[in-house]
């Protein structure tokens, strides 16, 4: 949790951003993600300065148990002094407890936002999905949490002025913004009328951008002009002298043949990011085996 300090912009973590949805995907199935396409609501987590601490963090927390599927599992929200704006401990369940920084205490609207972050840890223990390194797997968690409809509310906690700041998570601001983009896609939302935070918005706006050029990258057919001239250079290499080594391209797509095999490109899928193999023979419409969005390229 930044409180005061300076607060990281851009889009430093993008690739691991990326390869956690992808890895939602693995993990969870097409057709489970599919079933959170509503986000919380905004009225489900608003706290009141009036509402009972403790209930009302307690209430929360139960929605968000709600949203997230685990309807076993049982939150107990305490309060205490620490560095980080919460904790959870992950145990065998079904109690779990959750320790939110006091300074949640006076900043209640906030609350919302911390748990977001916390039940999405609950959540991943139980499908047994993680991966390797700790701030990775916050990533992960923040990521997660967003792509499945309640981490909007972490990038709403976002504020940012001349004398102070403040930021819940581990991405950006701008990163929160591209993932709530990405979901916005899949479902057809438009999230940006749940914001009270301006610099929230405009993270997401920039993220938004960021998330849309996905979609315009060749061999995609929405790609742009500059996108494909270089493409069809990179073809021609390919076709007239072999494939570049893996890295010595600077762009998304790589081009491989083996044997007698024809020239194929791989690119990865604008939707969960998996990579997608297919021939070198101009127009071809593939599909994702993942995430099963159907694909325009020009190839």
């Amino acid at each position: 949790m930044a409180n005061g300090g300076p607060v990281e912009h851009g889009f430093p973590h993008l690739e691991t951003v990326r390869a956690s949805i992808t890895a939602l995907y693995r993990r969870m199935s097409y057709e489970t993600v599919r079933t959170f396409a509503t986000s919380v609501a905004p009225a489900d987590v608003a706290f009141a300065d009036t509402d009972d601490l403790h209930l009302g963090a307690q209430r929360v927390a139960h929605e968000l148990v709600r949203h997230y599927g685990l309807p076993d599992a049982r939150l107990i929200v305490s309060f205490r002094e620490m560095t980080h704006a919460a904790n959870v401990e992950l145990t065998a369940g079904p109690e779990y407890f959750v320790e939110l920084n006091d300074r949640f205490r006076t900043h209640r609207r906030d609350i919302g936002a911390a748990l977001a972050h916390e039940v999405m840890h609950v959540c991943l223990h139980r499908l047994d999905l993680s991966f390797p390194r700790t701030r990775d797997n916050e990533i992960l968690t923040d990521t997660a949490a967003t792509y499945l409809g309640a981490g909007w509310l972490l990038l709403d906690a976002f504020r940012e002025d001349g004398a102070s700041s403040q930021k819940l998570g581990y991405l950006t601001p701008e990163e929160f913004g591209y993932v709530l983009a990405e979901r916005a896609l899949l479902f057809g939302e438009d999230p940006s009328t749940w914001f009270t935070s301006a610099q929230g918005y405009e993270a997401y706006v920039k993220g938004r951008a960021r998330a849309a050029s996905d979609a315009r990258r060749p061999p995609l057919t929405a790609a742009g002009w500059t996108g494909r001239r270089r493409y069809a250079r990179d073809r021609r290499h390919a076709q007239d002298h072999g494939p570049l080594p893996d890295g010595d391209t600077g762009v998304p797509y790589a081009f491989s043949a083996g044997g007698s095999e024809p020239l194929r490109v791989s690119f990865p899928c604008p939707t969960c990011h998996q990579r997608i193999r297919v021939p070198v023979r101009g127009r071809v419409r593939a599909r994702c085996g993942l995430c099963r969005t159907v694909l325009e390229c020009d190839t």
